[in-house]
């Protein structure tokens, strides 16, 4: 037959001499011109790279005055669409988190109830997650355990888990957010992967911390010395900045009476039988003498008034009753509707609202920032400050996140709105690590702020709990960024991103099994008690272990590995790849192919992508340029050839 192509080797550096020159049992190969690899997207080599957002407008210098102007008109038109949607997106967040908690608000304080449960330091832990993701507020969580440790029935040691879980549920929103990128691969992989670094440090942090805490109760020690050592007095409540510009909006949609949930965490019989939808908005309550009769005066309260008249005793007690003034204006107060059927509504109002909001956030960034103005922004939120003080930059970055978030008051709202930032290139993965760190560390001071606020009776255990969120998060800082080998949420976060990039559908099972099946089988494992939780958990976690240290001695050094576990082949190829689960997947959902917008969408663009990519290999192949190259090692034929060699 006829001879073969050689194949080309440009992705094989050192194939040469150390003089330069290839020796004459060199093969000659084909190579790609240097014209080609300059225009080589530079996505194919790393999908991390920050996309270049150029300009494919004209200058400013070369527009005549019309066209100046009507850059400027377009450019403020923009800039006020682009605060209506991100004032709409906070309030889309608002509505979500109120429709949470009239779906599962009262769940979630009958899960509180279960004083003995929470009692276990692990099932504390899950069950913090649980609430805080079904109320999607860690305010709200934190508020409920206050109540509970003001009231008796919980004490504040046993409460450091729950804080510890309300951290991670927290994190489920900008999650949730990052999965309506999912119709671009590399926006999707950047904004999961920015999300998810939330979600790793707050795990690795408890799984570091959780057992330390109850070996050592050192977050509850250290935080009753800093109580008892100061003489703290309440003061006044965290500034309700964003609370003023989004109220209006989301008071008119729904308003909610939250008691309802922290009462039926503390027992109160009454509260199971009230709406969590406020109907009246104005009430007041007046309190009045009312004599009864009581059996005899051994019934009667010291210092009360009691007198015997005929042959009944009577005596006073004091009765308060609330007299409804106004009723709410918002748009349910007059529905006639069950919690549930409002909250699955709004359900569905707040998904829509945020997805459309977000995308267009996404289109309307994607349009300004271009040219000298996208290259002013990433040297400002990327660049670190010049040698020796670029260490400073990342603490820095830790100040502006909790700055921002004491701001918004809300963690979830900051990071939900710098995840589509990490989506488009506009903030790199190792920037967004450390605004959210700052994030958490905002968070917390809120709360403290807040607990400061309480009533003198519940002060003390407030701002206790507090304190051990905020030290919580220092702890978790300490770990896990001071220094650069110890950032490993940034790479589990690139990793995951990789994995959901490829398999999108993956980044909804990871939602699942993380914030809803595991937790849930953790606690219901720790109600069939500790023999069970051990029995069934120790296992796996040693299996988790062995699998760990497997992979990594696989790449690192697996010499040291027996032949058999140098690589997962000799299992079940579902056990070891994604691909298969893959294909039962796609297949799965091929029917949406053709009835989804959103599925013709993505399955379009990876479609494009593929023809883009094919276009792009026939043009390189066009423009071999010869080069004498040795073979050092045996190699394999790159893809980019595979059809040039077959003959």
């Amino acid at each position: 037959g006829l001879p073969q192509k050689a194949t080309s080797t440009h992705n094989y550096p050192n194939l040469t001499d150390d003089a330069g020159k290839a020796p004459k049992d060199s093969v000659v190969l084909s190579a790609y011109s240097t014209m080609d690899l300059v225009d080589k997207d530079l996505d194919e080599d790393d999908p991390w790279n920050l996309p270049e957002l150029q300009d494919t407008g004209l200058k400013w210098s070369e527009l005549d005055a019309k066209g100046k102007v009507m850059r400027v008109l377009t450019s403020i038109v923009k800039f006020i669409l682009l605060v209506g949607f991100l004032y709409m997106f906070v309030c889309s967040l608002d509505v979500l988190s109120s429709a949470f908690q009239l779906v599962g608000g009262k769940a979630a304080g009958d899960i509180f109830q279960d004083n003995a449960v929470l009692s276990n330091p692990v099932a504390g832990l899950v069950i913090g997650v649980l609430v805080t993701v079904l109320v999607q507020s860690s305010s709200t969580s934190s508020s409920i355990v206050v109540s509970m440790v003001s009231s008796g029935l919980l004490e504040v040691q046993s409460a450091v888990p729950v804080i510890m879980g309300a951290n991670i549920g927290t994190s489920v929103t900008n999650t949730i957010v990052a999965m309506m990128q999912a119709g671009d691969r590399n926006e999707f992989r950047r904004a999961f992967a920015g999300a998810t670094v939330h979600d790793f440090f707050n795990w690795l942090s408890v799984l570091i911390l959780l057992p330390l805490e109850a070996a050592t109760g050192v977050l509850y020690k250290l935080t009753k010395i800093v109580i008892d050592s100061f003489n703290i007095q309440g003061g006044d409540n965290a500034p309700d900045l964003l609370n003023v510009i989004t109220d209006p909006l989301t008071s008119a949609i729904i308003e909610l009476d939250k008691t309802v949930i922290s009462d039926i965490a503390t027992g109160d019989p009454a509260a199971r039988n009230k709406s969590l939808i406020k109907i009246w908005c104005k009430t007041e309550k007046i309190t009045t003498l009312l004599n009864i009769t009581v059996p005899s005066a051994a019934n009667c309260t010291t210092g009360v008034p009691c007198w015997e008249e005929g042959n009944k005793t009577w005596t006073q007690i004091n009765v308060t009753e609330t007299i409804n003034l106004e009723r709410c204006n918002h748009i349910f107060a007059y529905a006639n509707l069950p919690d549930l059927a409002v909250g699955l509504i709004l359900l569905a109002l707040s998904l829509l609202i945020l997805c459309t909001c977000l995308i267009l956030i996404v289109k309307l960034l994607n349009s300004m920032l271009k040219g000298q103005v996208a290259v002013v922004i990433k040297k400002v939120l990327n660049t670190d400050f010049p040698f020796p003080f670029g260490w400073v930059t990342g603490y820095i970055a830790i100040l502006v996140g909790a700055g921002m978030t004491f701001i918004v008051q809300s963690s979830s709202v900051f990071t939900s709105a710098i995840t589509p930032l990490v989506g488009i290139g506009v903030i790199s993965l190792e920037r967004a690590y450390p605004l959210t760190l700052g994030s958490n560390i905002g968070t917390t001071t809120t709360a403290i702020l807040a607990a400061m606020a309480a009533p003198g009776e519940t002060l003390a255990n407030s701002l206790q709990i507090a304190l051990c969120h905020f030290f919580f998060n220092i702890a978790g800082i300490l770990l896990w960024y001071p220094i650069p080998f110890t950032r490993i949420p940034i790479r589990l976060a690139r990793a995951l991103g990789n994995r959901t990039a490829n398999y999108r559908w993956f980044a909804a099972i990871y939602l699942l099994l993380c914030f809803f099946l595991m937790p849930l089988t953790i606690l219901g494992l720790s109600l069939a008690g500790w023999q069970a939780l051990v029995g069934v958990a120790v296992p796996i976690v040693v299996l988790a272990i062995f699998i760990i240290i497997v992979n990594l001695m696989q790449t690192r050094c697996p010499r040291y590995l027996p032949s058999r576990l140098r690589n997962w082949d000799f299992l079940p190829r579902p056990l070891h790849s994604m691909a298969p689960w893959d294909g039962v997947v796609m297949s799965g959902m091929a029917f949406c192919g053709t009835r989804c917008c959103c599925c013709c969408k993505c399955c379009q663009k990876t479609e494009d992508e593929e023809k883009g990519g094919k276009e792009r290999k026939k043009s390189q192949e066009m423009y071999d340029n010869p080069a004498l190259t040795r073979d050092d090692e045996p190699l394999e034929a790159p893809k980019e050839t595979v059809k040039a060699t077959q003959l």
